[in-house]
């Protein structure tokens, strides 16, 4: 009888704080009406700090590894200078242009290598990233009887930009009702890594 009791106050207190979440957000008032909602993935993305950290400490690493390739093209570029200084056909300009061939191909190797490592890297950290928003998602759209939820971008059209309007155009959601459960997404991943964060939240009216 207790565990029973136990249980229900605990799904009381779930139900009530996404209830609570819910209602704070005037953008997807609606989604539980209608049983239908949107998500701006992209929006989610350039605003959960824990991407946006990993992308910033990954972009300062890359800065890091680029001054180390900059010495190595630095000292490149002297090898070159060096054999070209030299008398072509000659035993001196031989060596020198054949450790200069070495040099570049090391050089080469190196930087793919590089390069290939952060773009691995990068592509794990949008990959977790993506998995955590489906995640999110899925227990909000379970949690709320939502049947549908359907990506979409909230960004304003500038009528002065060709991609903004040829993106517009394409995009399959031509209408929502306040149906956006972006900011809820949103709170709930942060919500997960630490204290939300007030200014990351937006009011998107329908459009």
């Amino acid at each position: 009888m207790r565990t029973l009791l136990l249980s229900t106050l605990v799904c009381g207190l779930v139900a009530s704080q996404v209830s609570s979440v819910f209602a704070q957000n005037p953008a997807g008032a609606k989604a539980k009406q209608f049983g239908v909602a949107v998500v701006d993935v992209s929006y989610v993305f350039k605003e959960y700090p824990r991407f946006t950290q990993q992308m910033e400490g990954m972009k300062k690493e890359m800065e890091t590894a680029e001054g180390l390739l900059k010495s190595d093209r630095e000292r490149i570029q002297q090898q070159q200078e060096q054999r070209d200084a030299s008398k072509p056909g000659t035993d001196t300009f031989k060596r020198l242009d054949e450790e200069l061939a070495r040099s570049k191909a090391d050089f080469n190797i190196k930087a793919g290598g590089i390069r290939r490592d952060f773009l691995e890297r990068e592509a794990k950290v949008y990959y977790q990233t993506y998995l955590e928003v489906n995640n999110a998602v899925k227990s909000y759209a379970e949690a709320n009887n939502i049947g549908l939820v359907f990506r979409w971008n909230g960004n304003q059209i500038d009528p002065t930009k060709r991609d903004d309007v040829l993106r517009a155009i394409s995009q399959p959601i031509v209408h929502q009702n306040y149906i956006d459960i972006t900011p809820d997404i949103l709170a709930g991943l942060q919500a997960g890594g630490g204290a939300i964060a007030p200014t990351a939240r937006r009011t998107t009216s329908a459009r």
